[in-house]
């Protein structure tokens, strides 16, 4: 099953997706958040709710498109108590790549850099067979949820970036129960979009370039994740093809478990903050910035990967000036 939210007669509504062209209207408060914080309360898949909901209100999927009517599927009343975050080091990438990354593992540990030593780690421990916590993923914090931008509309790009660049990833969307017990609501498409360069003057800047707004949807995957998935990232750049790569996630592709990841995120007790919404992006494969692609205003990224339907897309806007930031004392 996969889930859209989008504005419809004055409020935010749930719909199905029936086809690439049909949604079906759900009946439901609050979006997906009330339909989860509703499954939860009532013990009951999400799905099984979804199900029990239908109405038989048919939209236009092309024309919520094209009139900017999508919204991410999975949002918070209060941007405030949404968190967004990720992981970094957490996919094994093309073969090739692969055989690179660990010829250099088996170099003596001296020699290695902090990023292939985070990433070692979650090669040989990151997918524990005995239920116990396995290797620590690299963690970053992006934002609220003043930062996310909807499906197809434009990202921001602050005057001070030295880069605007795509990172396209799995997310995974979580609500909180009132107990303190995480839910996962289910997946989505991302870009977690970066500052590369920033991060490139020294990796200890890392925290700085992740501080940039971000994407995901525009369907929601509920249900179980496959195991190896295919999708392909572009760009595209006054109409045409600029750059265009296929990439591979999924578990079967990754250094980390998925379950790894999520308990590394939620051992936090601040985490797990009764109704809050995480958004938690597992990392990228691939990347234009390695083959020296600088964007532009305008540019349009697309994030295709086809067992999450519709792909994800969002122009690029930059803003030509940088507003003072003046601190006053009381």
């Amino acid at each position: 099953m996969r889930l859209i939210q989008c504005e419809h007669e004055g409020r935010l509504r749930v719909a199905v997706v029936e086809s690439p062209e049909q949604v079906r209207l759900v009946n439901a408060d609050e979006g997906v958040y009330g339909l989860a914080k509703r499954a939860i309360a009532e013990k009951r898949s999400l799905s099984d709710l979804v199900e029990s909901e239908l109405s038989d209100t048919r939209l236009d999927y092309a024309e919520l498109i094209e009139q900017q009517r999508l919204r991410a599927p999975l949002t918070h009343p209060d941007p405030a108590h949404c968190l967004i975050s990720g992981t970094g080091l957490t996919h094994l990438g093309s073969a090739d790549t692969r055989s690179a990354m660990h010829a250099k593992a088996q170099a003596a540990e001296s020699e290695l850099t902090d990023s292939m030593r985070m990433f070692k780690m979650g090669v040989d421990g990151g997918k524990p067979q005995d239920g116990q916590p396995g290797a620590q993923p690299e963690w970053f914090y992006k934002g609220d949820g003043s930062i996310v931008v909807d499906p197809e509309a434009a990202l921001p790009v602050p005057g001070f970036a030295e880069d605007a660049g795509e990172e396209p990833e799995l997310a995974g969307l979580y609500v909180v129960g009132d107990d303190g017990q995480p839910w996962r609501v289910g997946y989505a498409v991302g870009n977690e979009f970066s500052d590369h360069i920033t991060e490139r003057h020294n990796y200890l800047w890392l925290a700085h370039s992740k501080l940039r707004a971000c994407s995901y949807g525009p369907e929601l995957l509920v249900g179980e994740l496959p195991e190896h998935l295919e999708g392909t990232s572009r760009i595209v750049r006054d109409g045409q093809v600029l750059w265009e790569k296929p990439f591979l996630t999924g578990e079967a592709n990754m250094a980390h478990s998925l379950a790894n990841l999520e308990y590394h995120h939620f051992k936090y007790l601040n985490f797990r903050r009764p109704g809050d919404v995480h958004v938690h992006y597992f990392g990228t494969a691939t990347l234009s910035f390695a083959d020296n692609i600088r964007t532009q205003d305008g540019d349009r990224f697309e994030v295709d990967l086809p067992a999450f339907g519709r792909p994800l897309r969002n122009p690029l806007r930059f803003s030509s000036t940088e507003t003072p930031v003046a601190i006053k004392a009381l």
